[in-house]
């Protein structure tokens, strides 16, 4: 048998687990042995695992690959051990180096959940999907919580923070529900048309889509943004009725190329990101639009941001800008973004961005745009999304199960998906991820 170990989450709002019970049986058809830690937080109770064949064990030292969520603090990595987790190391994050070298020290081998990915480098294990949901739904509460502040009842109000439902389902219930009320209940002539851009494209802004679908948005292009009212004033072209709309914007719409003529049409994205330094951001000239942003994209430093600093305290140079919430489900600190200073929690989801301190004052009223940028945003699902990426993550256990770590990277036995998820092999970084001495 190999023997396989799930390792309890010491975050004390992490409730997800890798694998869900109902998927143990069939991991004990295939030879695999599975040990799980107790825990008093996970979304599923210990005796789920034992009726689904798992043993239960505090001491996980005789699992060959241990699977896990969250970063492991060094005193918990077992040595010579195979590590699966979100590292979030592939950036050179400064907060999670001393992990990587820890790793490194003690012989392990780190697999990378976020970087097993296809041929084309499309992610196929992945909690986006229900990072979107949680996000929406917070961001459209916190709308309702700001508008409140500000003296504007309305049915946003009656939404609760994503953590406070028990399953999608219900939320969604509640959210098309206050959709229809908003249709009853006209929003003030300031707010209307209520319009909420997405940036992004990929699963967590699909899971953004599917919350303002529930809530009956209707879609406006970009293009449409500049036909609409600003400052009072309103254009003679687009007059959208009461309710809520939503906008998507892909990369075409963020960036333009620094020389020549640019044509939305023929935007070459590859381009764009293999030649990033050849783009500067536009995305600011939206934001006068815009009652809320949820920021769904991927960011590092060699791209440009979607919103500066500088260009938030242009915005509330105006008396009542309509911008009100950024639902930074990405989530990268002074990223994208460059007004989300910090990551907040399910307990305390929210701060608003003071624009002429730039100071984060937690709550909803203040100078400036609400922030919501929850670090662990599907934990908020945790039953859903855990059975999600268990399945997903299915056709890789026994891979990593049966493999040789005894042997070359080359020789090992995994699959190429996982081969381009290893971080570190036996204590040395594999040759994708080399540049990552720098950082060390």
């Amino acid at each position: 048998m190999h023997q396989l170990g799930i390792r309890r989450e010491i975050l004390s709002y992490e409730r997800r687990a890798p694998i869900s019970p109902r998927h143990i049986p069939i991991f004990s058809e295939r030879g695999i042995d599975i040990s799980v830690q107790p825990s008093e937080n996970r979304i599923f109770d210990d005796q789920e695992y034992v009726e689904g064949g798992a043993r239960l064990a505090d001491e996980l030292s005789a699992a060959k690959v241990i699977l896990g969520l969250k970063e492991v603090p060094a005193d918990r990595l077992y040595e010579d051990k195979v590590h699966a987790f979100f590292s979030h190391t592939i950036k050179g994050q400064p907060k999670n180096m001393p992990m990587l070298l820890h790793l490194m020290e003690r012989g392990c081998t780190l697999i990378d959940y976020e970087k097993i990915v296809d041929d084309d480098g499309k992610r196929i294990v992945f909690f986006g999907h229900y990072a979107g949901v949680a996000g929406m739904v917070d961001t459209l509460w916190a709308l309702g919580q700001r508008l409140a502040k500000e003296g504007v009842e309305t049915p946003l109000f009656r939404l609760k923070a994503a953590i406070d439902y028990e399953s999608i389902e219900i939320a969604q219930k509640e959210v098309e529900a206050v959709g229809k009320a908003l249709l009853v209940t006209p929003l003030p002539e300031h707010l209307t048309p209520l319009i909420i851009g997405v940036a992004g494209d990929g699963n967590a802004a699909r899971g953004a889509k599917l919350v303002l679908d529930s809530l009956g948005a209707k879609t406006l292009t970009p293009a449409d943004l500049g036909q609409l009212p600003v400052g009072g004033k309103r254009a003679a072209g687009l007059r959208p009725g009461p309710g809520v709309y939503q906008v998507v914007f892909r990369e075409r719409d963020m960036v333009e190329p620094r020389l020549g003529i640019f044509d939305p049409t023929n935007f070459d994205v590859g381009d764009y990101y293999e030649r990033p330094g050849r783009y500067r951001g536009v995305f600011e000239r939206y934001l006068p639009y815009l009652n809320v942003l949820v920021n769904c994209i991927y960011w590092d430093e060699r791209y440009p941001r979607l919103v500066t600093v500088e260009g938030l305290r242009q915005l509330f140079d105006f008396d009542a800008p309509r911008l009100k919430v950024i639902g930074d489900i990405s989530c990268d600190i002074r990223g994208a973004i460059e007004a989300t200073v910090r990551a907040t929690t399910p307990s305390n989801p929210v701060y608003v961005y003071d624009v002429e301190t730039g100071s984060a004052v937690d709550g909803v009223e203040g100078h400036g745009p609400v922030i919501l940028a929850i670090y662990n945003l599907p934990s908020e699902f945790p039953r859903e999304a855990s059975v999600a990426f268990s399945e997903a993550l299915m056709p890789f256990v026994q891979p990593l199960a049966e493999a040789d770590y005894e042997t070359t990277f080359d020789k090992s036995g995994l699959t190429e998906p996982l081969k381009r998820a290893t971080i570190v092999y036996r204590g040395a970084l594999t040759p994708s991820y080399r540049y990552l001495e720098q950082y060390l």
